[in-house]
């Protein structure tokens, strides 16, 4: 039974070793801890291996952890799906939010984030595949809505995120990727002056992909913290 500190560095060996094969560096890909229904202390754990941001689902579960851990410098994501009368407490107690596909939310996101908080920095949330049972804004919709977001005051537009169709093969896992990266470039080249900086893409299962696209950051849960608990 390995220890979370032991999957922590395998998973960012692979990271690397991913990086590498795409030559890129992997200074350039966040490894987001994805905790949500692992318990504080083992965030404490992965913490003490290295870890520093974390990715929750759920509201609750995610306020009651932050409470525990107060004493820890960590940076909190919140990556689930996002209901209007959840934004006033997710404003207020994460730095990310990667799940934004309605510029209703990101109005109240940024109405209510506290004005002695930094801008909450969002990733637009794009239903690559197509899923009905997905969450994301269409890939055509992708540009007003940005462009609508980037005037709000007090979140910033980092870039997109995505969750694709689980696929198997290599080549098919690159599709969607590709796609939201080319989505991306997009963006930065009709908003130069924006931070659109993040390409929120991959999991455990499509890592390697996700990195040889472009992702700044993956989104790992069960290859750091092992089995979530029933």
């Amino acid at each position: 039974m390995l220890t979370i500190a032991e999957r922590w560095a395998q998973v960012r060996a692979e990271i690397a070793h991913a990086a590498r094969d795409a030559g890129r560096s992997e200074d350039d890909v966040m490894l987001l801890a994805v905790s949500k229904r692992h318990p504080a202390e083992s965030i404490r754990e992965a913490y003490d291996a290295g870890a520093r941001h974390f990715g929750e689902n759920y509201l609750q579960e995610a306020l009651d952890k932050q409470a525990q851990l107060t004493d820890l410098p960590l940076h909190w994501h919140f990556i689930g799906p996002l209901q209007s009368n959840k934004t006033r407490e997710v404003a207020e107690h994460f730095e990310w939010v990667h799940s934004v596909d309605r510029f209703k939310l990101a109005r109240r996101l940024s109405e209510q984030r506290p004005e002695h908080l930094p801008p909450l920095n969002i990733c637009l949330q794009v239903n690559v595949s197509g899923e009905s049972s997905k969450s994301g804004v269409s890939p055509t919709e992708v540009e007003p809505l940005a462009e609508a977001v980037m005037e709000l005051p007090h979140i910033r537009l980092r870039g997109l995120m995505c969750i694709p169709a689980p696929e198997t093969d290599v080549e098919r896992q690159r599709r969607p990727f590709d796609m939201l990266a080319e989505q991306l470039r997009m963006l930065r080249h009709q908003h130069p002056q924006a931070e659109l900086d993040t390409l929120s893409m991959g999991m455990s299962g499509d890592l390697p992909a996700a990195i040889a696209a472009g992702s700044t950051l993956v989104r790992v849960g069960t290859g750091i913290f092992g089995p979530r608990p029933a």
